[in-house]
């Protein structure tokens, strides 16, 4: 038939893998110059960071003690006229030495309540917790500083139009194309609040900010491999449920808009920006049925981490969880494997 010759699938099918990103990593180069490069044209490509800082301007909401933490809802200015909102768990058990922290990132969902054990309405939760297993609670269980952020476009931060629908549905889309047009992502107004957030956490006399982890899901994994690679402050990340290649993920089937960085396939792999996150320690969950980002996937991209980490010398500080299970969250090898990054043993839970 005349349609199969203009149908466009096998064009583009084949189009991104004619595409050779100019900074993939190969065994040929070296590592410390290819990392310092790589992360040189990063933020570009995210669109540019403001040059100077607004001032924080922190804000108490609430504050809420529940029977093993203390949940602190607390608001920041990010950009200049932008506020966020984002949840601060800490342990309820005194302690006189400050705490590591974690900064965990949500994924596709109702924000920021969907990790700390709250409905969408903000009551407690009384239901399953779904994929995100309210891993920030997990957290802070186990003595962790814990700042829960509300990502741009999820929960309260969505469009008014938006905000009296599903409180699943997001504004994702018209906030990503609005930032197109400006030249400028959705991904990187995310990545450069959760950096702003970082900042804040430096004013926390109980945080201890030698020791900053990072844990996200999904379009969390997005932005915790992105922020930990750009910025050095944290120590050690977990990336769950977003590891893998462009072609099996991204490009296999639609996905929310603000996956989509322009250019980036002719800069580099996904795995090549995660691999920025070395010489510091970095664990990959990846569920051996997640349709959203597959196995398959998960696994070739793993193979280029091996290869940049034993080229940075530190393959050691590599690890993943390939579990049984969907896109989710695992958690079996992760909090343990985050405690042990910063010095903190079973003793350590609450």
């Amino acid at each position: 038939m005349e349609t199969e010759r203009w149908n466009p699938d096998l064009y583009f099918a084949q189009h991104s893998q004619n595409i050779q990103p100019k900074s993939a990593f190969t065994s040929e180069k070296e590592w410390g110059q290819w990392r310092k490069e790589l992360t040189g044209r990063l933020i570009p490509l995210l669109g540019k960071f403001p040059e100077s800082p607004a001032a924080l301007a922190p804000v108490l909401l609430e504050r809420t003690e529940r029977p093993d933490h203390i949940r602190e809802r607390v608001e920041i200015t990010t950009y200049e006229g932008l506020r966020m909102p984002m949840y601060i768990l800490s342990p309820l058990e005194p302690r006189h030495e400050p705490r590591p922290v974690v900064l965990a990132l949500h994924g596709h969902g109702y924000g920021s309540r969907e990790i700390v054990g709250l409905e969408a309405d903000g009551a407690e939760r009384t239901e399953s917790p779904g994929l995100h297993k309210d891993f920030a609670l997990e957290w802070v269980r186990r003595g962790f500083i814990v700042i829960a952020l509300e990502l741009l476009g999820f929960g309260d931060r969505r469009l008014t139009e938006d905000l009296i629908d599903d409180p699943k549905k997001s504004s994702c889309q018209r906030l990503a194309l609005a930032l197109l047009m400006a030249g400028e992502t959705l991904a990187g107004y995310r990545v450069y609040e959760t950096i702003r957030a970082l900042d804040y956490i430096e004013l926390r006399e109980e945080a201890d900010v030698k020791r900053i982890g990072c844990m996200g899901i999904s379009g969390g994994g997005m932005i915790a491999s992105l922020v930990s690679a750009l910025d050095e402050r944290i120590g050690a990340a977990v990336i769950s449920g977003y590891a893998n290649t462009f072609e099996d993920s991204i490009l296999s089937r639609s996905h929310c808009l603000d996956n989509y960085i322009p250019g980036v396939l002719r800069e580099a792999r996904m795995a090549d920006l995660i691999g920025l996150i070395a010489p510091r320690p970095l664990l990959i969950e990846a569920g051996s049925e997640d349709q959203v980002f597959p196995i398959t996937g998960a696994k070739q991209a793993y193979t280029i981490l091996e290869q940049i980490y034993e080229a940075a010398g530190v393959k050691e500080k590599l690890a993943a969880d390939f579990f049984t299970g969907g896109h989710e969250i695992s958690g079996h090898i992760a909090y343990d494997w985050m405690a042990e990054q910063f010095g903190m043993g079973n003793e350590h839970r609450v």
